[in-house]
């Protein structure tokens, strides 16, 4: 085991003399410190809880992913549902919107882990992470939430390395960002603009696309994906096109620059960035 993995072991086994909660998205990155936490705990003979936090902002299909993957590592599995829309101050999408999201629904979450009687809790930002623009990270400082991965310096792609190393399902499983990500900063976040822009991405998903975003201007749609696909897309434009109309956008369009994380965060400033 090389001196990451060891890092993060050790880490791990050292908080789970305690019974701990695990934010869990049924990612790669979560799943992984899930499974390592369950490792650590079944050594110690105490608990861990992989908890979903059930919003509005994620796809519904994500609940699904989680509670089989929990099952698999073998975590006590819980949904908190939290209404971040309202409880958070981000109805109208404000630059901050990920610190101040990310800092309810952790503040939530703190308070089932008091409620379970656990003595940290665990999430699975990565050492890439520390790199990009995650206004969340700032809240997870703050509230004392403890990242081992980003801790040990663990890349994404080492992450997803050690995941299909233990046989975690979903060690290549694209990232699933928050579906505000797909609108201007600024725009109203409607739940019914949300859902259409989620069946717009399964959609372009069983098509044959997985590493894709449907970000919306008013009624533009436009759809990132990998360059090496653009032939593909054209090939497809008539369908596409008829698919998403019918969901309610009057224009569809390809992002030349193909698929890139957080490209809406393009329009901040620097005075936002800091």
């Amino acid at each position: 085991m090389d001196s990451k993995k060891m890092q993060v072991m050790d880490r791990l086994e050292a908080l789970l003399e305690e019974d701990c909660c695990v934010a869990f998205s049924g990612g790669a990155d979560s799943s992984l410190l899930l499974s390592l936490a369950c490792e650590a705990a079944r050594k110690r003979g105490t608990k861990v809880f992989g908890v979903l936090l059930v919003t509005a902002l994620h796809p519904a299909a994500d609940r699904e992913t989680a509670r089989r993957v929990a099952r698999e590592v073998g975590a006590q599995y819980r949904e908190l549902f939290v209404d971040e829309l309202a409880e958070a101050g981000i109805e109208d999408n404000p630059p901050d919107r990920c610190y101040r999201c990310k800092r309810q629904l952790f503040v939530r979450l703190l308070e089932l882990a008091r409620k379970l009687g656990c003595g940290a809790v665990l999430e699975g930002t990565n050492g890439d992470d520390l790199g990009q623009y995650r206004p969340g990270l700032r809240a997870v400082r703050e509230l004392g939430v403890i990242s081992p991965l980003a801790e040990a310096g663990l890349s994404k792609e080492q992450v997803r390395a050690w995941a299909r190393e233990r046989g975690i399902s979903v060690a290549d499983r694209p990232a699933s960002p928050c579906m505000a990500t797909r609108l201007p900063y600024g725009d109203r976040l409607e739940l019914s603009v949300l859902k259409r822009i989620e069946a717009g991405e399964s959609y372009l998903r069983q098509a044959g696309f997985a590493q894709v975003r449907l970000r919306v201007h008013g009624q533009v749609a436009r759809i990132e994906v990998m360059p090496d696909q653009f032939e593909q897309i054209f090939k497809q434009a008539t369908a596409i096109v008829r698919e998403l109309r019918a969901l309610g956008f009057s224009y569809v369009t390809l992002d030349l620059q193909g698929f890139r994380s957080g490209s809406m965060d393009e329009q901040l400033s620097k005075e936002n960035l800091s």
